[in-house]
């Protein structure tokens, strides 16, 4: 029931929050409702192919500041940060790993396969939520199941 409502709650922000991310010169990201050390955060990722600056966080975060007292989707005190998405951001969505198909990963896992919790490598593919990487030249598979998160990795 409560994972219901989060997810409403974060469907309605970002329902809110996309038009104003794009009048800014950015795309939606994620939106995340959640509680850490007793306070309930919403914070709203933005992204934009050249990089996010600090003024369109904070043009983004004005706004959506009065749209959400307006439609008051959350009825408990929150704090709202808008940040950009980050270079290691973590990838959710189909299209999501569609876009980055060929970049470098971090698959995380709920417990070890392959002899570790952790494998980086290159995208290879992502099928209804499975994802195979290439690392090192040897192809691995992760279930989907098996997945606590995969982020994008920087390169050096």
């Amino acid at each position: 029931m409560f994972g219901c409502f989060m997810k409403k709650v974060t469907e309605t922000v970002a329902q809110l929050a996309r038009p104003v991310a794009e009048k800014n010169g950015c795309t939606l990201w994620d939106v995340e409702y959640l509680k850490e050390g007793g306070q309930w955060y919403l914070r709203i990722y933005i992204d934009n192919e050249e990089g996010v600056t600090i003024d369109q966080c904070e043009a983004v975060s004005r706004e959506m500041d009065v749209l959400l007292d307006q439609a008051d989707p959350i009825e408990t005190s929150y704090i709202l940060e808008v940040s950009s998405a980050g270079l290691e951001r973590t990838l959710k969505r189909p299209e999501d790993f569609a876009r980055f198909i060929g970049h470098l990963v971090e698959v995380g896992l709920y417990k070890p396969m392959f002899s570790s919790k952790t494998h980086v490598g290159r995208l290879l593919a992502y099928t209804d939520g499975d994802v195979d990487i290439d690392a090192g030249g040897e192809t691995m598979h992760f279930p989907g199941r098996d997945i606590a998160q995969v982020r994008l990795r920087m390169e050096f």
